[in-house]
């Protein structure tokens, strides 16, 4: 459990860095209150504890309140890193074991999964995904990279890249700072 609670500080901490560029008392606080992507991400850490100690249902009734609530599937064996922001959540599909890094971003209706049971996508740290983008199979996004909108990832993505397209095709950042998606 004392993890549990350390990892919800270490996610609100995370989140109101990320909507705000502080983590005051008062975007902490703004960020816990009335923040959906802090919701989900709690949940998931509660269903976390429920697997780790072994209580029965729990997982799968939260699973299914996350779902039908919040409009987001998250497997039950997904790593979910520090500070993922669902900037919207709704049609977010996350499934198998699939690992997702630190500060995550998703822009909504995404698929993070597999096309043909051989494997799921590991997204590294401080990554943006584009509403629609789908990133399938057992590649690697890497860190700090950008999924455009409705992308379709079928293979590696090297750090500090963009990936735009149907399947996707990979560009390097021409900076580090936002790019819009």
């Amino acid at each position: 459990m004392k993890a549990m609670f350390g990892a919800l500080i270490s996610d609100a901490l995370e989140m109101a860095k990320a909507a705000t560029g502080t983590t005051d008392a008062k975007s902490i606080a703004k960020v816990v209150l009335t923040s959906d992507s802090y919701r989900i991400t709690a949940l998931n850490r509660a269903r976390e504890a429920a697997l780790a100690f072994h209580i029965p249902l729990v997982n799968h009734v939260l699973r299914v309140a996350q779902t039908a609530v919040m409009g987001i599937e998250i497997g039950k064996d997904v790593t979910l890193g520090k500070g993922v922001y669902f900037v919207h959540s709704l049609g977010v599909v996350i499934g198998g074991d699939a690992r997702i890094g630190d500060r995550v971003r998703f822009y909504g209706n995404n698929t993070v999964g597999t096309a043909k049971d051989n494997g799921y996508p590991t997204i590294e740290d401080d990554v943006w995904i584009g509403a629609g983008a789908r990133i399938l199979g057992p590649v690697r996004i890497g860190a700090r990279s950008r999924i455009g909108a409705n992308a379709v990832v079928l293979q590696d993505v090297p750090p500090d890249s963009v990936a735009v397209g149907i399947p996707a095709r990979i560009f390097p950042r021409k900076d580090q700072d936002e790019v819009p998606l």
